[in-house]
């Protein structure tokens, strides 16, 4: 996976400098551990300074508060997933469009286990359901860019009917996930299991191959 680049999204100001950018990346890389330690609603950026290591000033001087702050870690979050699934995309063969589907799941799965903060904030549904995008909630954005990178992996045809059963997918996946990392904090594999299989077999039945 590649090095997540900085968003621009919530910034007040975009670091242009190497050592900018460093800081701003220390401070995101700071709010999720905080954030697995003392939740959103502990999360203040006095604790997040002191956990980045840099001044209270140099926080404020880039984000106006700690939601944007976590915006740009759910940004940064999201990119980083995107970027994993086109990686595995270029790099592998899959039989079927639906096992890029698996992929996804799969990519989002390893992210609870191994993405400090990723557990607690997903894509910020816990701060804001529409934390990535004002008129989108956060899973439709997932499922909108999902649609784009599986038409043009697959050929598939983009139509409405794909899209519609993409986002019953990522929501039904999303709750079916979140109740493994409930039952096991490295997720209950007989959930996981269960929820691939009912993507598929609802993609199966619902979307034309």
């Amino acid at each position: 996976m590649s090095t997540p680049t900085v968003t621009t999204g919530p910034l007040r100001r975009v670091p242009v400098q190497g050592r900018s950018v460093a800081r701003v990346q220390r401070m995101l890389d700071a709010c999720a551990e905080l954030v697995d330690e003392v939740g959103y609603e502990g999360l203040t950026t006095t604790l997040l300074a002191e956990r980045a290591e840099v001044a209270i000033g140099s926080v404020y001087q880039f984000f106006p508060d700690k939601r944007a702050i976590v915006q740009a870690l759910a940004m940064r979050n999201m990119d980083a997933y995107l970027q994993s699934l086109s990686d595995r995309f270029g790099s592998e063969t899959f039989a079927h469009w639906w096992d890029g589907v698996d992929a996804a799941i799969d990519a989002y799965i390893d992210m609870h286990r191994s993405v400090p903060g990723f557990r607690t904030l997903h894509f910020g549904d816990v701060v804001d359901v529409h934390l990535l995008d004002v008129e989108r909630d956060n899973n439709a954005v997932i499922a909108d860019r999902l649609a784009e990178l599986l038409v043009d992996q697959f050929q598939l045809m983009d139509r409405a009917r794909l899209r519609f059963a993409l986002q019953i997918s990522v929501e039904a996946a999303d709750a079916l996930i979140k109740l493994a990392f409930r039952r096991d904090q490295n997720g209950d594999e007989a959930v996981l299991t269960e929820a691939k299989a009912l993507i598929r077999e609802y993609l199966h039945r619902h979307v034309p191959s």
